[in-house]
């Protein structure tokens, strides 16, 4: 019946599964995460000073059905030391904590295998927050940083507001350029050159993101 009379499918719709309802729709963007998920590892950093919007592009980045960490161990690990300590942690208390993070930043990074995966924050932002305390590199951040390496790293300029309570210990005063800057150099030490995104929404800078790793843009609707 069909034969030489059946329609064809516009192009549209041959790249891509529709149904309606309970099945899920595969757009451009989950498509492409999904032709990568058995191929190499590609590891994508998002990171920046405090009040740099970072919250928000994660979230969006979830929300688009992209594989990414949630939130950042460091903070986890400072309320931890924190509850533990009674207090806000002092420089003499930083070399224990740097050091825990830094292991739980290898876990993350060793436990993904393959595809594709954002990181909130990376391994070289140790550089930054230790040189923001007057401290040197352990060494073993330095071998770290050489071992375990990422495809790309994405630093988010820095907004107007503060995201999290905890960044205002961080970053008293006018210390968030500082602590900014000192991120960018530990990418640039650990040998990496960063992409810089500019302020703005956390849809737009995703699309950005997207666009430089010729991803296709997530869907306005997420």
């Amino acid at each position: 019946m069909g034969g030489r009379f059946a329609r064809q499918r516009p192009a549209s719709h041959r790249h891509r599964r529709e149904r309606i309802g309970s099945v899920t729709t595969t757009n451009p963007l989950a498509a492409a995460i999904e032709a990568a998920a058995d191929g190499p590892s590609r590891r994508y950093v998002i990171t920046g000073g405090p009040s740099s919007g970072k919250d928000d592009l994660i979230e969006r980045i979830h929300a688009a059905g992209i594989p990414c960490m949630q939130e950042e161990p460091g903070r986890e690990i400072y309320r931890k030391h924190r509850e533990r300590l009674g207090r806000h942690l002092r420089r003499e208390d930083r070399r224990e904590y740097s050091l825990e993070v830094l292991e739980a930043f290898i876990t993350e990074y060793t436990a993904h295998t393959s595809g594709i995966r954002f990181y909130n924050r990376g391994i070289p932002d140790g550089y930054g927050w230790e040189g923001f305390f007057g401290l040197k590199p352990t060494p073993r951040l330095e071998e770290a940083t050489q071992r375990y390496r990422y495809d790309a790293i994405f630093v988010l300029d820095p907004l107007d507001t503060f995201e999290d309570p905890d960044d205002i210990v961080w970053a008293k005063d006018r210390e968030i350029r500082r602590v900014h800057e000192l991120i960018v150099q530990g990418y640039y030490d650990a040998g990496y050159e960063p992409v810089f995104v500019a302020p703005d929404s956390a849809a737009a800078r995703l699309d950005f993101i997207c666009a430089n790793l010729r991803l296709p843009k997530p869907s306005r609707g997420v």
